[in-house]
C-alpha cells in the first residue's frame, strides 16, 4: 500500500475544515458529534479518522461502553439514547445511500429529536465526515498521525 502524501489543496482543506467546525458547533453536543463521525468512519473503513475521533470522543467524555458498542448500536438499546439512535440511523442512511435516498422514516425520526437548525448541522456534519473519510481512504493515510 502506497501512502499518497499530499492530502488536499489548502483552499479545499480550509473549506472542508470550516464545514466540519460549523456543523459541530451548530449541533451543540460534542459527544454526539463524535459518535456520528466515528460511526460514519467505521462504515467508510477510515482508520485515520477512527483513530483521531476516538481520541477526541474520550476527551469529550464519551464512555467506553458507547465506543465499544457503536458498531452494534441498534442492538445496544440501553447504551444509546433515543436522540443518539436517531442521529446514528441518519448517519448510516446518509453514509450508505444504498437505495439512492434517505428513507423518510429515518429523516422523520431525526426531526423528532433535533430542531431545524440542529438537523441541518447534523446533516452537514455527516456530509463533512464522509468527505474527510473519502480523502483519507483515497490518500491511504494511516492511523496514528493525529496529535491533539
Amino acid at each position: 500500500m502506497t501512502v499518497r502524501t499530499q492530502l488536499l489543496d489548502r483552499e479545499v482543506a480550509r473549506a472542508m475544515s470550516a464545514l466540519s467546525t460549523a456543523a459541530k458547533r451548530g449541533l451543540g453536543d460534542p459527544a454526539l458529534a463524535e459518535l456520528v463521525v466515528i460511526r460514519a468512519s467505521q462504515l467508510n473503513h477510515c482508520a485515520f479518522c477512527l483513530d483521531m475521533h476516538l481520541a477526541i470522543a474520550r476527551k469529550h467524555g464519551v464512555g467506553e461502553s458507547q465506543l465499544d458498542l457503536l458498531a452494534a448500536w441498534e442492538e445496544a438499546e440501553d447504551v444509546f439514547s433515543e436522540r443518539e439512535r436517531a442521529a446514528l440511523a441518519l448517519t448510516e442512511a446518509v453514509t450508505v445511500l444504498t437505495d439512492g435516498f434517505v428513507p423518510d422514516e429515518v429523516y422523520e425520526k431525526a426531526a423528532e429529536h433535533f430542531d431545524e437548525s440542529q438537523l441541518a448541522h447534523l446533516i452537514g456534519l455527516i456530509v463533512a465526515i464522509n468527505n474527510w473519510n473519502r480523502v483519507m481512504v483515497t490518500r491511504r493515510i494511516p492511523p496514528g498521525g493525529y496529535t491533539p
